[in-house]
C-alpha cells in the first residue's frame, strides 16, 4: 500500500511536470485528475483501511485495491500520456495479487492485464498496420512474463506465509517453555547460577541468592569475584571450563555476622553446536543443612518403621512376662521376692506403655476433614479435664476456663482427648504442687479456636526448645519422647497445628511464668463470648 501511493506521487509529479513543460495538449488535464484521484484513493486505502488478504474470487477488496490500479495504469496506457510507455505499472497490481492473493487470483490479474496489453496492441494496430505484428508480439511476451511472474512470486509468498506461520508457532512454544523453565527454576529450592569464563553471572534464581547472602534486588546480573566469600565458586567455574568436565565439592562460604554456609556445589557446562556460541557454566548449589535433615527425616522414617515391626513382636512376650508375673507374685511370701515381683511389674507397664505409643503412631491414619462431624470443644475439654483430674488426683493443682462457647472444631473425639491427656501428663510432670500449677483454656484468637495448656514448670533449655515435637527425643532416661510428637500428628493431620511458648499466667504484676502449649483449630468459629473465669477442677 505503501509502494502505491510512492508510485501515485511520482505520477502526479510526472504528468503535472509534463503539463506545465510540455506544449498545451501534449497531456490532458483530466489525466492529470486522474492521477491525483488515484493519489487520493491509495492514499485513503493507506491510512484508513488494513487490507486483508482477498480470497479466490473477485470481492470489493479487490475492487479498491488492484482494480483501480489496473484502471488507471490501462487507462494511462490506451491515451499514451506524453508518449510514455505506461505498460511496467501493470506489473504492480499483478505482483500485489500473487502476494496477497491466491493462485487463481494471481493468474486472473496477469490474464486480465494480458488482455488489456492485448487490447493496446489491437487499437494502435488500427493507426498503424504495418507494425501489427510487432505490437501484438510485445504483447504476448509481455502477457507471458506477467504469467510467469504471478506463478513465481505467489509460490514464494505461499512460502514465506507458511514460514512464517511456522516462526511464529515456534516463538509461541519458545515463549512458553521459557516461561515454564523460569517458573520451576525461581520455585526450586535448590540454587541455580549461570556463568561465564570471566566469572559474570548470567542468571541466578532466588535460591541461589539467598544461599550466597546476595539479597540485594533488581538486575540479577553479577560477578563472583566480587566478594573474597565466593572465591571457591570461582575456583570450581574456572576448572569446569579448563577441564570441561563436571565438577563436585562441598564448600563452606563465610558469612559476617552469621554462621558459615555449608553448600554442595555441581557444575555442568551448557552444550553448544558452534564455536561461536559461549559455553556457560552452570553450578547447582545445594544446603547441606537440608541434605542432612532429608537424611534425618529418611533415617526417622525408617527407624519409626523398624520400631513398629519390633513394638508389635514385643507385645506378646511382654504379656506373657506380665501374667507369669502375677502368677507367681500370689504364691510369693517374703518381702524381698515381692519387692521384685513389685519392681518387674512395674518395668512390664512401662514397657507395654512404650510399645502402645509406638503403636500408636503407627497406626494414625489420614482423614479427610471434611468428612469429620463437627466437635464442640468446650464440653469435650471440660469431659476430658474432668476424667483426668480424677484419675491422677490432681483437682488441686488444675484451673479450666471454658472460654469458647459453641466452638465447633474438626476433630475425632478420642484424638482430641489423647493429645489433651498427653498435655496434661506432661504438665503435671513438671508443674509444682501449688494450686493453678496447671491451667487449661480455650478460647477464640482472631476467629480460630485456641485451646491451651499452661504450667508452671521451669524454663526450657535453649538446646531442647527446637526439639520438642521430634519422636524419640525427651530430656528424661526413662521417658519413649513420643508423646509431644504424637500430639504434633494428630494436630495435623486434622488440619490443626501444635506450638510451644514461654508466657506468664495473666497481665497482673507478679504473675507467674510458664510453659504453654496451644493448639490452634482451623475451623470457622462464633462471635468471642466473654470467657469464662478460672475454676478449680474438684478431684
Amino acid at each position: 500500500m505503501t509502494a502505491r501511493v510512492a508510485l501515485a506521487v511520482v505520477l502526479v509529479a510526472l504528468l503535472a511536470s509534463l503539463t506545465l513543460i510540455m506544449a498545451a495538449g501534449s497531456v490532458s488535464r483530466w489525466l492529470v485528475a486522474l492521477s491525483f484521484t488515484y493519489l487520493a484513493a491509495a492514499l485513503g486505502v493507506r491510512l484508513f483501511t488494513r487490507p486483508r488478504p482477498p480470497g479466490s474470487s473477485f470481492d470489493p477488496q479487490w475492487v479498491s485495491t488492484i482494480g483501480v490500479d489496473l484502471v488507471v495504469f490501462s487507462t494511462l496506457q490506451f491515451l499514451q500520456a506524453g508518449g510514455i510507455n505506461y505498460s511496467p505499472l501493470l506489473a504492480l497490481p499483478v505482483l500485489m495479487g500473487s502476494v496477497l492473493g491466491s493462485g487463481l487470483l494471481a493468474l486472473g490479474t496477469a490474464a486480465g492485464v494480458t488482455l488489456l496489453l492485448l487490447m493496446d496492441a489491437w487499437v494502435l494496430s488500427l493507426h498503424a498496420a504495418e507494425e501489427t505484428a510487432a505490437r501484438f508480439l510485445q504483447a504476448g511476451l509481455t502477457g507471458t512474463g506477467y504469467f510467469a511472474l504471478a506463478l513465481l512470486v505467489n509460490q514464494m509468498a505461499v512460502r514465506l506465509a507458511r514460514e512464517e506461520r511456522a516462526a511464529r508457532q515456534g516463538q509461541r512454544a519458545a515463549r512458553v517453555q521459557a516461561q515454564v523453565n523460569q517458573l520451576v527454576i525461581e520455585t526450586l529450592s535448590d540454587g541455580v547460577l549461570v556463568v561465564d569464563t570471566a566469572g559474570r553471572v548470567h542468571a541466578a534464581n532466588p535460591a541461589a541468592r539467598v544461599l550466597l547472602g546476595f539479597e540485594q534486588s533488581g538486575d540479577a546480573r553479577f560477578t563472583l569475584t566480587a566478594r573474597p566469600a565466593w572465591q571457591q565458586l570461582v575456583t570450581l567455574a574456572a576448572t569446569t571450563f579448563e577441564r570441561h568436565e563436571p565438577q563436585v565439592a562441598d564448600i563452606t562460604i563465610p558469612r559476617p555476622r552469621d554462621e558459615p554456609r555449608r553448600l554442595h556445589v555441581r557444575t555442568r557446562l551448557t552444550k553448544t553446536d558452534s564455536s561461536q556460541v559461549e559455553r556457560l557454566c552452570v553450578v547447582f548449589l545445594e544446603d547441606l543443612r537440608e541434605l542432612e535433615q532429608r537424611l534425618q527425616i529418611e533415617k526417622l522414617a525408617a527407624m519409626g518403621r523398624m520400631s513398629a515391626a519390633v513394638a508389635h513382636e514385643i507385645r506378646n512376650p511382654l504379656a506373657a512376662i506380665a501374667q507369669a508375673n502375677a502368677l507367681m507374685d500370689e504364691d510369693l511370701r517374703e518381702p524381698a521376692l515381692r519387692q521384685l515381683s513389685g519392681l518387674i511389674q512395674k518395668n512390664t507397664q512401662r514397657l507395654a506403655q512404650i510399645v502402645d505409643e509406638i503403636l500408636n503412631v503407627a497406626q494414625i491414619q489420614p482423614r479427610d476433614r471434611a468428612s469429620l462431624p463437627p466437635l464442640e470443644l468446650d464440653p469435650a475439654v471440660g469431659s476430658v479435664c474432668s476424667d483426668w483430674a480424677v484419675q491422677t488426683r490432681s483437682g488441686a493443682r488444675l484451673q479450666v476456663a471454658l472460654g469458647a462457647p459453641g466452638a465447633q472444631v474438626p476433630f475425632e473425639p478420642p484424638h482430641l482427648r489423647r493429645v489433651l491427656v498427653n498435655l496434661l501428663d506432661n504438665a503435671s510432670r513438671y508443674a509444682s504442687e501449688q494450686a493453678g500449677a496447671i491451667r487449661v483454656t480455650t478460647a477464640l484468637v482472631e476467629g480460630h479456636a485456641e485451646l491451651q495448656v499452661w504450667s508452671d514448670g521451669a524454663a526450657l533449655p535453649p538446646a531442647v526448645e527446637p526439639r520438642l515435637f521430634e519422636p524419640f527425643f525427651s530430656s528424661e532416661s526413662r521417658s519413649s519422647g513420643l508423646g509431644l510428637y504424637i500430639c504434633r500428628e494428630l494436630c495435623e493431620r486434622h488440619g490443626a497445628a501444635i506450638r510451644y511458648r514461654r508466657r506468664s499466667a495473666g497481665v497482673a504484676p507478679g504473675a507467674r511464668e510458664g510453659n504453654e502449649f496451644f493448639v490452634s483449630f482451623g475451623a470457622q468459629r462464633p462471635a468471642l463470648a466473654g470467657a469464662a473465669p478460672f475454676d478449680t477442677m474438684a478431684a
